[in-house]
């Protein structure tokens, strides 16, 4: 399974395509949407998604609600692009004069100054509007067509917040809570306790007081997965590598952890280790704990697989920092442009969408199929191999 995304934040459209999903999976286009609204809540979104109400327009790869094997083509519209028509044309001829909104001052903390310098352009409009976090919204609708894949055979992943600025859930979350915080019609901060959401809330409303903006750190957890998929073999297949890269690849997410990774590395090796025993009557191997997240070598063990993202502040500011004027190089204050103060749980969702994309990869690496029944086959097989071992 392969997927590639394109578009603009104020361009057209975001458009995705994904090949390599067997033919035969059931799609509901209710819960992509479901998950393109998810990634659009949260306390401390910005005006943007005032604007935008996203839905997706599958093209290709499914009919009367089932992939087909073919590749799969998703387009989602950009409503904001229609005040945006005569500031990025596609054709010169289609601009108009005085809808120009140059970028010249570049962002601390953003791709601008970078992306001018690499891209050789002399403003950062075409720069920030590929960089944007917008992008996300394709790998969200991809991600919900990963799911959908994994639900076939028992698999969920989802997420929840367990900081923001200095504030921390000081205690594990139940799969349960989890799940029913997915349920929700209203999300706030998406945390499974309230009084811990609450002082989230404040440390939001202290940013936006200040003309400053918050980070946090998310938590997605996938369950129900079997033991045995990545490897240990090569570097590029194991599976905790593959997660932690497709985590930071979400903007503004300066790093990942896999299980309890930080507070593991401050013990001994006896205070960290899950301990194995052999459960006779279920004739499965279990664990007394779960402080490596579901994977061990590489290769998941059959636990949840804990994967965190740690979120830094959004990079555009309403008291904007010291930068530089592109044509003059003369000292000036970093570009404003319409943002969010807080993210915390839209990253959250794009988190989900990852872990899923990336599991899904290596769950029809292991098992193929081109057809829904064959890759169920080739599971149902393995998973009596697993018993009998």
């Amino acid at each position: 399974m392969r997927f590639e995304t394109a578009g603009e934040s104020h361009g057209e459209c975001l458009i995705a395509t994904i090949t390599g999903l067997p033919a035969g999976i059931p799609v509901s286009i209710e819960f992509i949407d479901r998950e393109l609204w998810r990634r659009q809540q949260g306390y401390g979104r910005g005006g943007r998604m005032k604007i935008e109400s996203d839905h997706v327009h599958v093209v290709s790869g499914v009919r009367h609600s089932r992939t087909i094997g073919s590749p799969i083509a998703v387009v989602i519209e950009n409503r904001d692009w229609k005040n945006w028509t005569g500031t990025l044309p596609v054709e010169e001829k289609d601009a108009e004069a005085g809808k120009e909104k140059p970028v010249h001052r570049p962002r601390p903390g953003h791709a601008d100054l970078a992306g001018v310098i690499k891209y050789n352009f002399g403003d950062a409009r075409y720069v920030l509007e590929r960089a944007s976090a917008r992008e996300t919204t394709a790998r969200v609708a991809v991600g919900a067509l990963a799911k959908l894949l994994l639900r076939q055979f028992g698999i969920e992943v989802l997420s929840h917040v367990i900081g923001v600025g200095p504030v921390r859930l000081g205690r594990a979350a139940t799969w349960e809570e989890i799940a029913g915080l997915a349920a929700r019609d209203e999300v706030l901060l998406n945390c499974v306790d309230s009084d811990t959401e609450s002082r989230m809330k404040e440390a939001v409303d202290h940013a936006y007081r200040t003309g400053d903006t918050i980070g946090g750190i998310f938590e997605v957890v996938a369950h129900g997965l079997p033991p045995g998929l990545g490897s240990h073999i090569t570097w590029d297949t194991r599976l905790d590598g593959r997660l932690a890269q497709a985590i930071v690849s979400i903007q503004a997410v300066k790093g990942a952890e896999i299980g309890f990774a930080a507070e593991g590395a401050s013990a001994y090796g006896s205070a960290v280790q899950d301990t194995i025993h052999y459960d006779k009557p279920a004739r499965e191997f279990a664990r007394g704990s779960n402080r490596a997240g579901g994977l061990e070598g590489g290769i998941t063990n059959g636990q949840d697989v804990i994967v965190r993202g740690l979120l830094k502040p959004i990079s555009t500011l309403r008291r904007p920092l010291e930068s530089v004027d592109l044509p003059t190089r003369e000292p000036a204050l970093a570009a404003y442009e319409r943002s969010d103060v807080a993210v915390i749980p839209a990253a959250g969702v794009i988190g989900e969408a990852m872990v899923a994309i990336v599991l899904a990869q290596a769950f029809l690496e292991k098992f193929g199929g081109d057809s829904l029944g064959e890759t169920r086959r080739n599971f149902d097989g393995y998973l009596e191999q697993v018993r009998s071992f």
